[in-house]
């Protein structure tokens, strides 16, 4: 890739391999910081503190609580964001105190997503040291809520109606070298169904609503689904009941639908209503003579916009363009991240991971090896951003 060998980004490449410890540093660090869905602003504070250091213009942080830095292009080119997200999946309380052993960082969070917020601090400090320009304007953002609770609100945000949006975004989550090229979209409900309750032996006779999510789950895993485009679906949680002798009052369950298709997900939502309405009738009708009858609510409790784009688009080619020119092949896939909102809307963007290795993100054993090659994510990161924005 020409790019690579323009003396200013050569020079900012071969910064992020000779600094490596600092971008580790800032990993450690970042991460020790607790980040607990919903409650992200006191990691976004030191993002937001050390973008300023690095030499960021007009950083701030959003009403939503993104942070944002910018560093202004010489030109009329194309805006490119570069993101990573702030916060966990770990409750408040979690110990988050980094463990180093040997090239091996263990902690909750570390590689999801401390390692895409290191990868955007060495970024923006190696083309400040290296001076590299761009023509267009660069933005750094640290986003909330990409994790399941928050619903991807913070992208949500940058991308609502009237806000300006980049010509390319570019996310980075986790450890490894593949590329999200497409968004897998979720939908996820909270199903309760509701009666009266009563004593199971005197009350006995009257639609139970646990029974009736019994049936309703018997349903939802008899749905068939298609291999390709892959769709699948979960009941996660299930609660109800107060006692073995009660005839409980409620129960509910927590449902997550998931496909790369948009078509293939609201089919499966339709049979999915269609498996919670025939389990409330099949309930109702089993107890004829009862005067009690049963509700049923469901909750639309997220959604994740299903996207896409070939591997033939221009953003794709050149990120496996950059990979190739650092001397690794990467590979394409699926998966739900930051770019399902800009995909879903048809604009070019891709999620990429942020070199060295790791296992058991969303766990408390989540560990993240740069071993000798981590460098490579920086370095990955930044060439894509170069080549799709022209030199300055």
């Amino acid at each position: 890739m020409s790019i690579a060998r323009r003396a200013d980004v050569a020079a900012a490449l071969a910064r992020l391999k000779t600094d490596n410890a600092w971008t580790l540093a800032q990993q450690i660090a970042v991460c020790e910081i607790p980040a607990p869905p919903f409650k992200e602003a006191a990691r976004a504070a030191d993002v937001r503190r050390r973008f300023e250091q690095l030499g960021l213009r007009n950083v701030r942080i959003d009403s939503i609580g993104n942070v944002i830095g910018e560093r202004p292009g010489v030109g009329k080119g194309p805006t490119v964001m570069l993101a990573g997200h702030l916060d966990t999946v770990f409750p408040e309380g979690t110990d988050v105190r980094v463990k180093r052993t040997g090239t091996k960082l263990s902690a909750p969070g570390i590689s999801d997503d401390c390692r895409g917020l290191a990868v955007l601090l060495a970024v923006a400090r190696a083309m400040e040291l290296a001076k590299v320009r761009t023509a267009g304007t660069v933005l750094f953002v640290a986003d909330v809520g990409e994790e399941g609770p928050g619903n991807l609100r913070g992208v949500r945000y940058l991308y609502r109606d009237g806000a300006p949006r980049p010509d390319y975004f570019i996310s980075v989550d986790g450890a490894g070298t593949s590329i999200t090229s497409r968004a897998v979209g979720s939908r996820r409900f909270r199903v309760t169904y509701k009666g009266p309750g009563g004593h199971s032996y005197g009350a006995f006779g009257m639609p139970n609503p646990i029974h009736a999510l019994g049936r309703a789950i018997a349903a939802i895993s008899n749905i068939q689904v298609p291999t390709t485009p892959k769709t699948t679906f979960n009941v996660g949680v299930i609660s109800g009941g107060t006692s073995v002798n009660s005839i409980s009052a409620s129960a509910s369950m927590d449902v997550d639908l998931r496909s790369e298709s948009p078509a293939a997900l609201d089919s499966l939502t339709s049979r999915f209503r269609d498996a919670v309405d025939g389990a409330l009738a099949a309930e109702n009708a089993r107890w004829p003579a009862s005067a009690t009858r049963l509700t049923v609510d469901v909750e639309d409790v997220g959604l994740r916009p299903a996207g896409g784009q070939p591997d033939s688009a221009p953003i794709v080619q050149t990120a496996l363009a950059a990979a190739r020119s650092l001397g690794f092949t990467s590979k394409t896939g699926a998966s739900s991240t930051d770019a399902n909102i800009p995909m879903s809307l048809g604009l070019p963007a891709i999620t990429i991971d942020g070199g060295g290795t790791s296992e058991g993100a969303h766990s408390l054993g989540e560990w993240y090896d740069d071993g000798t090659t981590g460098f490579l994510g920086p370095q990955w990161a930044l060439l894509i951003l170069m080549a799709l924005a022209p030199d300055g």
